[in-house]
Protein backbone atom coordinates (compact mmCIF):
# COMPACT_ATOMS: atom_id res chain seq x y z
CA UNK A 1 0.00 0.00 0.00
CA UNK A 2 2.91 2.59 1.07
CA UNK A 3 4.77 1.50 -2.21
CA UNK A 4 1.56 2.47 -4.20
CA UNK A 5 1.29 5.84 -2.71
CA UNK A 6 4.62 6.53 -2.96
CA UNK A 7 4.08 5.25 -7.14
CA UNK A 8 1.12 7.31 -7.47
CA UNK A 9 3.40 10.12 -5.80
CA UNK A 10 6.24 9.90 -8.13
CA UNK A 11 3.82 9.42 -11.38
CA UNK A 12 1.96 13.14 -10.29
CA UNK A 13 5.05 14.67 -9.54
CA UNK A 14 6.22 13.55 -13.28
CA UNK A 15 2.76 14.48 -14.31
CA UNK A 16 3.51 18.08 -13.08
CA UNK A 17 7.68 18.71 -14.49
CA UNK A 18 4.90 17.60 -17.39
CA UNK A 19 2.61 20.62 -17.50
CA UNK A 20 5.52 23.20 -16.37
CA UNK A 21 7.38 22.12 -20.28
CA UNK A 22 3.67 22.05 -22.33
CA UNK A 23 2.81 25.12 -20.81
CA UNK A 24 6.01 27.45 -21.61
CA UNK A 25 5.20 26.42 -25.32
CA UNK A 26 1.89 28.19 -25.34
CA UNK A 27 2.74 30.59 -23.13
CA UNK A 28 3.23 34.10 -25.52
CA UNK A 29 -0.50 33.24 -27.11
CA UNK A 30 -2.27 36.01 -25.20
CA UNK A 31 0.82 38.57 -25.71
CA UNK A 32 1.14 38.56 -29.52
CA UNK A 33 -0.70 41.31 -29.95
CA UNK A 34 1.59 43.14 -27.64
CA UNK A 35 4.38 42.25 -29.55
CA UNK A 36 2.61 43.70 -32.75
CA UNK A 37 2.49 46.94 -31.00
CA UNK A 38 5.51 46.88 -29.66
CA UNK A 39 7.97 45.52 -33.35
CA UNK A 40 4.99 46.92 -35.77
CA UNK A 41 5.07 43.10 -37.67
CA UNK A 42 1.10 41.60 -39.42
CA UNK A 43 -0.11 38.93 -39.09
CA UNK A 44 1.51 36.93 -41.12
CA UNK A 45 4.94 37.10 -38.87
CA UNK A 46 2.33 36.35 -36.08
CA UNK A 47 1.38 33.05 -37.75
CA UNK A 48 5.27 32.51 -38.58
CA UNK A 49 6.58 32.77 -35.07
CA UNK A 50 4.24 30.28 -34.13
CA UNK A 51 4.50 28.11 -36.78
CA UNK A 52 8.34 27.91 -35.83
CA UNK A 53 7.57 26.43 -32.93
CA UNK A 54 5.95 22.99 -34.65
CA UNK A 55 8.78 22.91 -37.00
CA UNK A 56 11.16 22.68 -33.82
CA UNK A 57 8.61 19.63 -32.40
CA UNK A 58 8.64 17.90 -36.59
CA UNK A 59 12.85 18.09 -36.60
CA UNK A 60 13.53 16.13 -32.99
CA UNK A 61 10.44 13.85 -33.73
CA UNK A 62 12.74 13.17 -36.90
CA UNK A 63 16.02 13.35 -35.43
CA UNK A 64 15.86 12.56 -31.81
CA UNK A 65 12.29 10.56 -31.83
CA UNK A 66 13.96 7.32 -29.82
CA UNK A 67 16.14 9.62 -27.88
CA UNK A 68 14.18 8.56 -24.24
CA UNK A 69 14.29 4.96 -24.97
CA UNK A 70 18.34 5.10 -25.57
CA UNK A 71 19.66 7.81 -23.09
CA UNK A 72 17.16 7.37 -20.81
CA UNK A 73 13.55 9.15 -19.46
CA UNK A 74 15.23 11.79 -16.88
CA UNK A 75 18.25 12.68 -19.29
CA UNK A 76 16.21 13.54 -21.77
CA UNK A 77 13.47 15.97 -19.92
CA UNK A 78 16.33 17.19 -18.70
CA UNK A 79 17.66 18.43 -22.00
CA UNK A 80 14.09 19.20 -22.69
CA UNK A 81 14.28 21.35 -19.46
CA UNK A 82 17.29 22.97 -20.67
CA UNK A 83 15.72 24.28 -24.07
CA UNK A 84 12.65 25.28 -22.11
CA UNK A 85 14.77 27.45 -20.36
CA UNK A 86 16.39 28.58 -22.96
CA UNK A 87 13.23 29.93 -24.77
CA UNK A 88 12.27 31.83 -21.67
CA UNK A 89 15.40 33.65 -21.56
CA UNK A 90 15.16 34.74 -25.57
CA UNK A 91 11.65 35.82 -24.66
CA UNK A 92 13.33 37.90 -21.73
CA UNK A 93 15.50 39.43 -23.79
CA UNK A 94 13.56 40.12 -26.69
CA UNK A 95 14.29 43.93 -28.07
CA UNK A 96 13.57 42.79 -31.64
CA UNK A 97 11.52 39.66 -34.05
CA UNK A 98 14.61 37.26 -34.14
CA UNK A 99 14.36 36.71 -30.59
CA UNK A 100 10.42 35.54 -31.06
CA UNK A 101 11.56 33.26 -33.53
CA UNK A 102 14.67 31.76 -31.31
CA UNK A 103 12.35 31.26 -28.09
CA UNK A 104 9.81 29.79 -30.28
CA UNK A 105 12.26 27.14 -32.11
CA UNK A 106 13.80 26.27 -28.45
CA UNK A 107 10.67 25.63 -27.31
CA UNK A 108 9.57 23.55 -30.19
CA UNK A 109 12.53 21.19 -29.41
CA UNK A 110 11.50 21.32 -25.74
CA UNK A 111 7.82 19.91 -26.56
CA UNK A 112 9.56 17.57 -28.97
CA UNK A 113 11.99 16.33 -26.14
CA UNK A 114 8.78 15.74 -24.03
CA UNK A 115 5.80 14.87 -25.67
CA UNK A 116 6.64 11.26 -26.42
CA UNK A 117 9.63 11.13 -23.35
CA UNK A 118 7.21 12.26 -20.35
CA UNK A 119 4.08 10.04 -21.89
CA UNK A 120 6.00 7.11 -21.33
CA UNK A 121 7.90 8.47 -18.13
CA UNK A 122 4.75 8.99 -16.51
CA UNK A 123 3.46 6.08 -17.00
CA UNK A 124 6.21 4.24 -15.75
CA UNK A 125 6.26 5.89 -12.46
CA UNK A 126 2.95 4.68 -11.73
CA UNK A 127 2.01 1.62 -9.28
CA UNK A 128 1.29 -1.89 -10.65
CA UNK A 129 -1.94 -2.22 -12.25
CA UNK A 130 -2.57 1.98 -12.63
CA UNK A 131 -1.38 2.05 -17.02
CA UNK A 132 -5.26 3.32 -17.41
CA UNK A 133 -5.19 5.85 -14.87
CA UNK A 134 -1.66 6.85 -15.70
CA UNK A 135 -2.41 7.37 -19.08
CA UNK A 136 -5.21 10.06 -18.13
CA UNK A 137 -2.76 11.75 -15.97
CA UNK A 138 0.18 11.82 -18.94
CA UNK A 139 -2.89 13.30 -21.16
CA UNK A 140 -4.40 15.80 -18.31
CA UNK A 141 -0.73 17.33 -17.65
CA UNK A 142 0.16 17.56 -21.52
CA UNK A 143 -3.33 18.99 -22.87
CA UNK A 144 -3.89 20.46 -19.39
CA UNK A 145 -0.34 22.24 -19.80
CA UNK A 146 -1.03 23.49 -22.78
CA UNK A 147 -4.25 25.50 -21.20
CA UNK A 148 -2.23 26.79 -18.46
CA UNK A 149 0.47 28.79 -20.39
CA UNK A 150 -1.97 31.16 -21.87
CA UNK A 151 -4.24 31.40 -19.43
CA UNK A 152 -0.85 31.85 -16.75
CA UNK A 153 0.20 34.42 -19.25
CA UNK A 154 -3.35 36.45 -19.67
CA UNK A 155 -3.56 36.85 -16.21
CA UNK A 156 -0.01 38.43 -15.17
CA UNK A 157 -0.41 40.39 -18.53
CA UNK A 158 -3.49 42.08 -17.49
CA UNK A 159 -3.20 42.08 -13.83
CA UNK A 160 0.34 42.34 -12.94
CA UNK A 161 3.45 44.40 -14.20
CA UNK A 162 6.00 43.89 -16.96
CA UNK A 163 3.60 41.71 -19.17
CA UNK A 164 6.32 40.60 -21.30
CA UNK A 165 8.69 40.02 -19.08
CA UNK A 166 6.74 38.83 -15.80
CA UNK A 167 5.04 35.59 -17.12
CA UNK A 168 8.89 33.94 -18.67
CA UNK A 169 10.42 35.12 -15.25
CA UNK A 170 7.52 33.02 -13.62
CA UNK A 171 8.01 30.51 -16.14
CA UNK A 172 11.63 30.47 -15.80
CA UNK A 173 11.31 29.85 -12.20
CA UNK A 174 8.91 26.83 -12.29
CA UNK A 175 11.57 25.02 -14.73
CA UNK A 176 13.99 25.56 -11.97
CA UNK A 177 11.54 23.89 -9.71
CA UNK A 178 10.80 20.96 -12.56
CA UNK A 179 14.07 19.97 -12.47
CA UNK A 180 14.72 19.74 -9.00
CA UNK A 181 11.60 17.17 -8.85
CA UNK A 182 12.70 15.56 -11.62
CA UNK A 183 16.29 15.25 -9.64
CA UNK A 184 14.58 13.60 -7.15
CA UNK A 185 12.76 10.77 -9.71
CA UNK A 186 13.77 7.62 -10.21
CA UNK A 187 14.83 6.37 -14.01
CA UNK A 188 13.04 3.82 -15.44
CA UNK A 189 14.86 3.01 -18.46
CA UNK A 190 16.93 -0.07 -17.19
CA UNK A 191 19.30 -0.34 -20.18
CA UNK A 192 20.93 2.66 -21.44
CA UNK A 193 23.20 4.01 -23.87
CA UNK A 194 25.25 7.05 -24.87
CA UNK A 195 24.03 9.52 -26.92
CA UNK A 196 25.77 8.66 -30.33
CA UNK A 197 23.13 5.30 -30.18
CA UNK A 198 20.24 7.75 -30.96
CA UNK A 199 19.39 7.85 -34.63
CA UNK A 200 17.04 9.87 -36.77
CA UNK A 201 13.91 8.07 -37.20
CA UNK A 202 12.11 8.26 -40.68
CA UNK A 203 8.70 8.53 -41.05
CA UNK A 204 7.12 4.73 -41.33
CA UNK A 205 3.44 3.96 -43.18
CA UNK A 206 3.15 -0.18 -43.75
CA UNK A 207 0.55 -0.78 -46.38
CA UNK A 208 -1.31 -2.70 -43.68
CA UNK A 209 -1.51 0.15 -41.54
CA UNK A 210 -2.77 2.80 -44.30
CA UNK A 211 -6.66 1.87 -44.47
CA UNK A 212 -6.71 2.89 -40.60
CA UNK A 213 -4.04 5.69 -40.50
CA UNK A 214 -5.49 7.98 -43.49
CA UNK A 215 -8.71 8.93 -41.78
CA UNK A 216 -6.73 8.98 -38.30
CA UNK A 217 -4.03 11.34 -39.92
CA UNK A 218 -7.16 13.68 -41.75
CA UNK A 219 -8.82 14.12 -38.51
CA UNK A 220 -5.34 14.67 -36.38
CA UNK A 221 -4.49 17.36 -39.04
CA UNK A 222 -7.90 19.91 -38.92
CA UNK A 223 -8.01 19.07 -35.09
CA UNK A 224 -4.03 20.41 -34.74
CA UNK A 225 -4.99 23.23 -37.12
CA UNK A 226 -7.83 24.34 -35.43
CA UNK A 227 -5.95 24.60 -32.09
CA UNK A 228 -3.23 26.80 -34.51
CA UNK A 229 -5.11 29.00 -35.44
CA UNK A 230 -7.12 29.32 -31.57
CA UNK A 231 -3.29 29.97 -30.18
CA UNK A 232 -1.47 32.42 -33.33
CA UNK A 233 -4.31 34.43 -34.51
CA UNK A 234 -7.73 34.77 -31.76
CA UNK A 235 -6.48 36.80 -29.52
CA UNK A 236 -6.00 39.82 -32.08
CA UNK A 237 -9.13 38.68 -33.88
CA UNK A 238 -10.45 39.41 -30.17
CA UNK A 239 -8.87 42.46 -29.77
CA UNK A 240 -10.05 43.74 -33.48
CA UNK A 241 -13.06 43.09 -33.77
CA UNK A 242 -14.74 42.11 -30.48
CA UNK A 243 -12.95 44.97 -29.14
CA UNK A 244 -11.84 42.89 -26.02
CA UNK A 245 -8.62 44.16 -25.09
CA UNK A 246 -8.15 41.81 -21.60
CA UNK A 247 -5.27 39.74 -21.78
CA UNK A 248 -6.50 37.26 -19.30
CA UNK A 249 -9.79 36.90 -21.57
CA UNK A 250 -7.65 35.78 -24.22
CA UNK A 251 -5.79 33.32 -22.34
CA UNK A 252 -9.21 31.85 -20.89
CA UNK A 253 -10.69 31.43 -24.34
CA UNK A 254 -7.68 29.85 -25.76
CA UNK A 255 -7.38 27.80 -22.46
CA UNK A 256 -10.64 26.19 -22.82
CA UNK A 257 -9.96 24.79 -26.32
CA UNK A 258 -7.14 22.67 -24.52
CA UNK A 259 -9.11 22.19 -21.39
CA UNK A 260 -12.10 20.86 -23.45
CA UNK A 261 -9.60 18.45 -25.42
CA UNK A 262 -8.35 17.05 -22.20
CA UNK A 263 -12.47 16.49 -21.08
CA UNK A 264 -12.56 14.97 -25.03
CA UNK A 265 -9.72 12.79 -24.75
CA UNK A 266 -10.92 11.11 -21.58
CA UNK A 267 -14.40 10.93 -23.22
CA UNK A 268 -12.85 8.78 -26.12
CA UNK A 269 -11.69 6.12 -23.14
CA UNK A 270 -15.40 5.72 -21.71
CA UNK A 271 -16.67 5.39 -25.73
CA UNK A 272 -13.81 3.55 -27.39
CA UNK A 273 -11.79 4.10 -30.72
CA UNK A 274 -13.93 2.79 -32.90
CA UNK A 275 -16.71 5.20 -32.09
CA UNK A 276 -14.72 7.80 -31.08
CA UNK A 277 -12.99 8.70 -34.34
CA UNK A 278 -16.05 9.20 -36.00
CA UNK A 279 -18.21 10.89 -33.26
CA UNK A 280 -14.99 13.18 -32.35
CA UNK A 281 -15.21 14.77 -36.55
CA UNK A 282 -18.81 15.04 -36.05
CA UNK A 283 -18.08 17.14 -32.97
CA UNK A 284 -14.99 18.62 -34.41
CA UNK A 285 -17.19 19.89 -37.38
CA UNK A 286 -19.43 21.55 -35.23
CA UNK A 287 -16.62 23.41 -33.12
CA UNK A 288 -15.97 24.43 -36.74
CA UNK A 289 -19.16 25.81 -38.07
CA UNK A 290 -19.29 27.77 -34.41
CA UNK A 291 -16.00 29.57 -35.58
CA UNK A 292 -17.35 30.08 -39.21
CA UNK A 293 -20.42 31.80 -37.19
CA UNK A 294 -18.02 33.91 -34.67
CA UNK A 295 -16.10 35.52 -37.65
CA UNK A 296 -19.50 35.87 -39.18
CA UNK A 297 -21.02 37.38 -36.48
CA UNK A 298 -18.34 38.74 -34.38
CA UNK A 299 -20.01 37.28 -30.89
CA UNK A 300 -17.84 36.27 -27.96
CA UNK A 301 -20.39 33.81 -27.33
CA UNK A 302 -19.98 32.02 -30.34
CA UNK A 303 -15.93 31.96 -29.97
CA UNK A 304 -16.55 30.79 -26.32
CA UNK A 305 -19.02 27.93 -27.91
CA UNK A 306 -16.30 26.97 -31.01
CA UNK A 307 -13.26 26.31 -28.45
CA UNK A 308 -15.29 24.53 -26.09
CA UNK A 309 -17.12 22.31 -29.03
CA UNK A 310 -13.71 22.42 -30.90
CA UNK A 311 -11.48 21.71 -28.42
CA UNK A 312 -13.94 18.48 -27.15
CA UNK A 313 -13.48 17.59 -30.85
CA UNK A 314 -10.38 17.63 -31.04
CA UNK A 315 -9.52 15.47 -28.02
CA UNK A 316 -11.91 12.65 -29.17
CA UNK A 317 -10.99 12.05 -32.84
CA UNK A 318 -6.80 12.36 -31.78
CA UNK A 319 -7.40 9.67 -28.77
CA UNK A 320 -9.27 7.61 -31.01
CA UNK A 321 -6.53 8.09 -34.08
CA UNK A 322 -3.93 7.21 -31.69
CA UNK A 323 -5.44 4.34 -30.46
CA UNK A 324 -6.58 2.80 -34.01
CA UNK A 325 -3.30 3.69 -35.62
CA UNK A 326 -1.15 2.20 -32.28
CA UNK A 327 -3.15 -1.31 -32.66
CA UNK A 328 -3.14 -1.52 -36.50
CA UNK A 329 0.23 -1.47 -36.61
CA UNK A 330 3.02 -4.04 -36.00
CA UNK A 331 5.04 -3.75 -32.84
CA UNK A 332 8.27 -3.41 -34.32
CA UNK A 333 7.10 -0.41 -36.64
CA UNK A 334 4.85 1.18 -34.05
CA UNK A 335 6.64 4.18 -32.87
CA UNK A 336 7.76 5.03 -36.29
CA UNK A 337 4.04 4.80 -37.08
CA UNK A 338 2.75 7.00 -34.23
CA UNK A 339 5.32 9.36 -35.06
CA UNK A 340 4.65 9.24 -38.50
CA UNK A 341 1.01 10.77 -36.96
CA UNK A 342 2.44 13.67 -35.08
CA UNK A 343 4.45 14.76 -37.63
CA UNK A 344 1.26 15.21 -39.77
CA UNK A 345 -0.69 16.86 -37.01
CA UNK A 346 2.42 19.22 -36.23
CA UNK A 347 2.33 19.81 -39.59
CA UNK A 348 -1.40 20.51 -39.31
CA UNK A 349 -0.49 23.04 -36.22
CA UNK A 350 1.82 24.99 -38.73
CA UNK A 351 0.98 24.97 -41.98
CA UNK A 352 -2.49 26.14 -42.49
CA UNK A 353 -1.95 29.02 -39.93
CA UNK A 354 0.50 30.45 -42.11
CA UNK A 355 -1.73 30.06 -44.85
CA UNK A 356 -4.15 32.35 -42.49
CA UNK A 357 -1.37 34.85 -42.10
CA UNK A 358 -0.87 34.93 -45.56
CA UNK A 359 -4.74 35.68 -46.82
CA UNK A 360 -5.04 37.81 -44.01
CA UNK A 361 -3.53 40.82 -45.88
CA UNK A 362 -5.93 40.72 -49.14
CA UNK A 363 -9.20 39.10 -47.13
CA UNK A 364 -8.96 40.71 -44.09
CA UNK A 365 -8.26 37.95 -40.85
CA UNK A 366 -12.23 37.40 -40.75
CA UNK A 367 -11.92 36.36 -44.77
CA UNK A 368 -8.54 34.57 -43.92
CA UNK A 369 -10.46 32.75 -41.26
CA UNK A 370 -13.29 31.73 -43.10
CA UNK A 371 -11.21 30.47 -46.04
CA UNK A 372 -9.21 28.08 -43.57
CA UNK A 373 -12.70 26.98 -41.99
CA UNK A 374 -13.83 25.90 -45.24
CA UNK A 375 -10.58 23.84 -45.96
CA UNK A 376 -11.10 21.83 -42.39
CA UNK A 377 -15.03 21.55 -43.03
CA UNK A 378 -13.94 19.81 -46.47
CA UNK A 379 -11.45 17.97 -44.84
CA UNK A 380 -13.04 16.38 -41.80
CA UNK A 381 -16.08 15.67 -43.46
CA UNK A 382 -14.30 13.69 -46.05
CA UNK A 383 -12.82 11.58 -42.72
CA UNK A 384 -16.17 11.14 -41.85
CA UNK A 385 -17.63 9.80 -44.84
CA UNK A 386 -14.72 7.27 -45.42
CA UNK A 387 -15.59 6.03 -41.87
CA UNK A 388 -19.01 5.91 -41.89
CA UNK A 389 -18.01 3.84 -45.79
CA UNK A 390 -15.86 1.53 -43.80
CA UNK A 391 -18.12 1.02 -40.68
CA UNK A 392 -20.76 0.07 -43.55
CA UNK A 393 -18.40 -2.40 -45.12
CA UNK A 394 -17.40 -4.26 -42.48
CA UNK A 395 -20.82 -4.96 -41.24
CA UNK A 396 -22.02 -8.30 -41.63
CA UNK A 397 -24.56 -8.71 -43.96
CA UNK A 398 -27.93 -9.83 -43.18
Amino acid sequence: MAGDRRGWLRCLLGGAVFVVCMAGTTLPTPLYPLYQEKFGFSELTVTVVYAVYAFGVIGVLLLAGNASDTIGRRPTLRWGLAFAAASAVCFLCADALGWLYAGRLLSGLSAGLFTGAATAYVMELAPPGGTARATLVATAANMGGLGCGPLLAGLLAEYAPDPLLLPFAVHLALVAVAALVLQWLPETVAERRPLSAVRPRKPALPAKVRAVFVPAAVASFAGFALFGVFTSVSPAFLARYLHVDNHAVSGIVVALAFFASTGGQVAAGRVGPRRSLPLGCAVLFAGLVLLAVALATDLLVFIVLAALVGGTGQGLAFRAALSAVAAASPPDQRAAVISSLFVVAYVGISIPVIGVGLLADPLGLEGAGLVFIACMLVLVASAGAYLLRRARAAAPSS
